[in-house]
């Protein structure tokens, strides 16, 4: 059985999927997945309350046991080195998180990858930039992926505060 909890913050509300051993899903716009009960998950109430602390800005990092799914063995390579080697603040380029994975992907299929994370924010996506600007962003509400994005930079100081 899995579970599930809803979360408001700054950016929308967000759901969460646990197992019971590792959390599965994070998103916008995330029904609650069939068979989830309504059953105490400690480690959803964990991951709920470690959410709560980053939007509040007094958590830097989680430390939550996460499972990926089903992935190509590139894919899991790149988004374990994201999760991994990219620390609260520090954006990376396509191109340097190409490089981190040891995969042979070039930088637009990073973007495409970073698209298919099933537990954003907790495998920071939103930390992956392009070399000249912010690039692209699927998270947040609808339509407000880039707004999303930024502002989720902007809360760990990784970009100045948006004057508008």
């Amino acid at each position: 059985m899995v579970a599930f909890g809803t979360l408001d913050t700054p950016v929308g509300v967000i759901g969460v999927v646990s197992d019971g051993t590792a959390i599965t899903r994070l998103g916008w716009r995330a029904p609650a997945p069939e068979g989830s009960g309504s059953r105490p998950d400690p480690l959803l109430s964990e991951a709920l309350a470690q959410l709560r602390a980053y939007f509040a800005g007094e958590l830097t990092t989680f430390d939550l046991p996460i499972d990926l799914g089903a992935q190509t063995a590139t894919t899991h390579a790149v988004l374990t080195a994201l999760h991994e080697t990219v620390g609260y603040g520090t954006p990376v380029t396509y191109g340097q998180l190409a490089a981190r994975s040891g995969t042979d992907v070039p930088a637009r299929g990073i973007g495409s990858i970073m698209g298919a994370n099933p537990i954003p924010i907790i495998v920071p996506c939103h930390r992956v930039v392009a070399g000249d600007g912010l690039g692209g962003y699927s998270g947040g509400n609808p339509g407000e992926g880039l707004a999303t994005k930024r502002w989720l930079l902007e809360l760990e100081g990784a970009l100045p505060a948006s004057l508008f």
